[in-house]
């Protein structure tokens, strides 16, 4: 299957003058000759040259790798125009034009593609620029350099064949440097370089130029398909149907000599984002030389000594492009025997704390605008912000890798139950949880771990959702480690694992790594909560609430900017200790009383809760979820367990057993649960019903705003909803009455269930809001199991039959279509009706722009994701209503 259009050629310019463009021509140019173009026109020294566009790349891909018609005379055109300027002919062999081809794409792809220098050298060219330099070493230099990197990306060839006759030449003369080498020593290099080439490939080293360079366009388009190119795409979601330009670009040495030099520099600094130049040079050396690490460069101030009037030049030209391009500039320059030319300039990549520092700063210098450096913020490099990372450079040993089910670093001993993560924790050691999966029960221990790994599940499951919530790193999914509780081991390959052993986890990246590895802890700096203020000052209608069950999480929630909480699950508050024994009483009571004497145990405990959460929220609505999950996950399952439960109740072993049996269900998330268990057992919601009203009455009493709003999740059919909003109304009644207040309450419902989109309208009717559940409308709508997907969806999407895993990124094309209609009927009969998500993809910034443009009233995710979704509002706000 090919992905590239077919192209029409007969009306294409292929190739464009660095005199033609300029900066706004990204799609057409790629990013480096768009810049080169613009630097060209700013009147800063650039060598000349010519762009192949993007458009030619994409023609060549979807013409069986055939360059399209007329472009190769246009190439030929531009390179006699580079001749005249320049005074020099390509394959002259008195003073040959050398040029150097490198890719450039539409989006940044440092080091993804391949590069050429020194184009238009051979056995007799090499001879003429010897002797029109003077500088016998520097062609024999220069010539060894284009071998080596024609060979690699050109014909295919390893790097290490040619590293390996440097390395020995360097010994048998017993050197350390290149630099050290004579222009003898690299002749003979250069026959042995030739004797690889024919030995590998069956051919001699092409010579005519001409040739070389058609070789080079041809290889540089192809680059756009290698591997390396492939997977950084996928990584930063950069569409593989944009193709590259190639640059065209007549050769500047900085290998002439001590007056010569090549370097990088950044206009600030890349890790913290300070206001000074940053970079490295090095004297005598190509630009390959200070990225490949064979010699140590030096820093960028030490140019002020070696040579102060470049470096004065060089300075004013990187403050007069930051200036022009109104962002941190990443640079390539050489030094060609005193004279500085620019070879490339970009916007420069930067960690997530100079992302930040760069954008306020650049507002307080009167560079860009609040809206501008909003909307330069990558939301997703802020959730990097707020959590522990491994420390840069450090050798780590991966040995599973899973889903990135929640970001940061955790380091700790391995445990394999709740307990016993529980147990250690409180003796003041670091655990990571390691469990097949996750339930409810285990809520304690994950609380008390550091992190959380699963050998199954998937992003939204048990395990992924709580410590997102928590705000813990958890790897979830890593099917290669084969988990024994039993045996207290966790295997990979040759690796077992022993509780006790170390390990640290890669949240971020869903590695497994072995050992204790150095992680950095987050510093929040003010220009955090700046960036934040200035979000929710340019997005005054699209909010951001908060999943969130504790008055823990909800208190770190309001502390983010979280305006409220879009989902408080109740079903958490059930696994206390102290209170999951009246919850199993109330399970297994066979009749009304019996059940509601047991549920008023537990009023107190979900009072106590509520109290607390609103107190957090104090002044901003509260949206409880009525009880979900199937009742037989309350209930233990291991035979020791469930006799403990017998002799506490009183009850025989086989009673109980019978009982926990008798709830198992074939497929429980579509079975017995949320409203369809309220309406078996209307006494649960009515006592759920009377500890939120009863909370938000004491909180009123007290001067705290309470502001409730009550949710019964999954509403398939009107009857459901209309039922349980009359029990609701009936118990607020009540609770008034006794508390002799009346303040206002909304009633809604999650809209998780393809039909409650279908027939949104006549649920509108007995709705004061919905909220949508995209968790479980995505999976039952694909017919995916969130718990079990796991184990294929990476490679779904890996292979590309998914773009995004689906319960990381909403699929727009068709739960969007659900949620679309859900929302097109709903405001048919309501149009005021309040509408939220409050799904894991209300933290995922592509999601979020979606919901905004549905006209969602807000969006809910877990506290650590509100400064992500925080910016990502305020950016489709902007977009929509006030970009410039």
């Amino acid at each position: 299957m090919n992905s590239f259009a077919k192209h029409n050629s007969s009306h294409l310019q292929y190739v464009y003058s660095f005199l033609e463009g300029d900066s706004s021509q990204k799609a057409l140019l790629g990013g480096k000759g768009a810049n080169l173009a613009e630097m060209t026109r700013l009147g800063i020294p650039v060598p000349p040259g010519f762009t192949v566009t993007t458009e030619t790349c994409n023609a060549f891909l979807a013409n069986d790798k055939k360059f399209p018609d007329t472009m190769w005379n246009e190439v030929l055109k531009h390179m006699k125009e580079l001749e005249k300027k320049l005074g020099k002919q390509f394959g002259d062999l008195k003073d040959p034009l050398l040029v150097s081809v490198r890719s450039g794409a539409a989006i940044s792809m440092p080091g993804m593609m391949d590069t050429i220098l020194n184009l238009g050298l051979n056995d007799q060219t090499v001879q003429g620029l010897a002797k029109s330099t003077q500088n016998e070493r520097f062609a024999y230099d220069s010539y060894r350099r284009f071998i080596q990197m024609f060979s690699n990306v050109v014909l295919g060839l390893e790097g290490k064949l040619f590293e390996e006759v440097i390395s020995h030449m360097k010994k048998s003369h017993k050197k350390t440097e290149d630099t050290e080498l004579t222009a003898d020593d690299w002749k003979k290099v250069i026959e042995q370089f030739k004797k690889i080439v024919e030995t590998e490939t069956g051919s001699t080293f092409p010579q005519d130029p001409e040739k070389q360079l058609e070789r080079a366009i041809r290889a540089v388009f192809e680059s756009w398909l290698n591997p390396r190119a492939i997977t950084y795409r996928k990584i930063n979601h950069i569409s593989d149907t944009l193709g590259t330009a190639v640059n065209v670009q007549a050769m500047v040495f900085g290998n002439k000599g001590e007056k010569s030099g090549t370097g990088v520099a950044f206009t600030r600094n890349p890790s913290t984002g300070e206001k000074k130049l940053f970079g490295e040079f090095l004297i005598n050396a190509q630009g390959e030389d200070v990225v490949a690490g064979i010699r140590t460069p030096q820093d960028i101030s030490e140019l002020q000594k070696v040579m102060p009037e470049i470096f004065l030049q060089f300075r004013e030209i990187a403050e007069k492009l930051e200036n022009h391009f109104r962002d941190m500039q990443d640079l390539e320059f050489t030094i060609e025997q005193g004279k500085l030319f620019l070879l490339q300039t970009r916007n420069g990549k930067r960690s997530a704390a100079a992302d930040l520092n760069t954008a306020i700063d650049m507002v307080e210098e009167g560079l860009i605008s609040k809206k501008e450096a909003v909307l330069r913020i990558s939301p997703n490099s802020l959730d990097k912000l707020l959590h522990p990372q491994i420390a840069p450079g450090i050798k780590k040993q991966v040995i599973a890798k899973g889903l990135p089910a929640s970001p940061g670093a955790a380091v700790g001993k391995i445990v394999f139950t709740a307990d016993h993560a529980e147990a250690l924790a409180k003796k003041g050691e670091k655990v990571i949880l390691v469990r097949h999966e996750t339930s409810p029960e285990d809520i304690h221990g994950m609380f008390a771990s550091e992190g959380i790994v699963t050998s199954c599940g998937g992003m939204t499951s048990h395990a992924a959702v709580v410590a997102r919530g928590m705000g813990k790193p958890c790897v979830a999914g890593a099917s290669k480690i084969a988990i024994s509780e039993k045996d207290k081991t966790a295997t990979v390959g040759n690796i077992v694992l022993h509780e006790g052993d170390a390990l640290t986890l890669d949240g971020s990246n869903g590695e497994v790594i072995l050992g204790t590895c150095e992680t950095r802890q987050p510093e929040l700096s003010g220009n955090f909560k700046k960036i934040l203020d200035w979000a929710d000052e340019l997005c005054p209608t699209f909010k951001v609430r908060t999943n969130a069950d504790t008055p823990a999480d909800s208190a770190k929630a309001r502390e983010f900017g979280a305006v409220g909480i879009g989902l408080c699950r109740t079903e958490h508050m059930f696994f206390d200790e102290n209170r999951i024994a009246a919850m199993r009483e109330m399970i297994l009571s066979q009749t009304e009383p019996q059940r509601e004497k047991a549920l008023a145990k537990l009023l107190p405990y979900q009072k106590k809760d509520f109290i607390g959460i609103f107190t957090a929220m104090d002044g901003f609505p509260v949206t409880v979820r009525l009880l979900d999950p199937p009742l037989h996950e309350f209930l233990p399952q291991k035979e020791e367990d469930i006799r403990a439960l017998a002799k506490e109740l009183g009850l025989s072993f086989e009673e109980v057993r019978h009982h926990v049996t008798s709830l198992h269900e074939s497929n429980p998330m579509l079975g017995h649960r949320g409203c369809r268990l309220m309406i078996t057992y209307p006494e649960v919601a009515k006592m759920q019903t009377r500890a939120i009203m009863e909370a938000a009455c004491e909180c009123h009493q007290k001067g705290i705003k309470a502001i409730p709003e009550i949710m019964v999740p999954l509403v398939g059919a009107t009857t459901e909803l209309s039922f349980l909003r009359k029990l609701i109304e009936g118990v607020i009644q009540e609770v008034f009455e006794e508390y002799k207040m009346n303040f206002s309450v909304l009633i809604g419902t999650m809209i998780e269930i393809p039909r409650a989109c279908l027939i949104a309208d006549k649920i509108a009717k007995y709705a004061d809001f919905f909220s949508f559940g995209t968790n479980d409308l995505t999976q039952m709508t694909f017919g995916y199991s969130r718990d079990d997907a796991g184990k294929f969806l990476p490679s779904y999407v890996s292979d590309g039959f998914l773009p995004h895993d689906p319960f990381q990124v909403l699929d727009q094309e068709g739960i969007g279509q659900l949620i679309t209609l859900g929302v097109e009927k709903a405001r048919s009969v309501k149009p005021d009706l309040k509408i939220g998500i409050c799904g894991e993809h209300g933290g995922e910034p592509s999601s979020i722009d979606f919901c905004f443009h549905q006209d969602f009233n807000y969006v809910s995710c877990s506290p650590f994701r509100v400064p992500v979704a925080r910016i990502a509002a305020a950016q489709s706000y902007l977009k929509k209503w006030g970009e410039k």
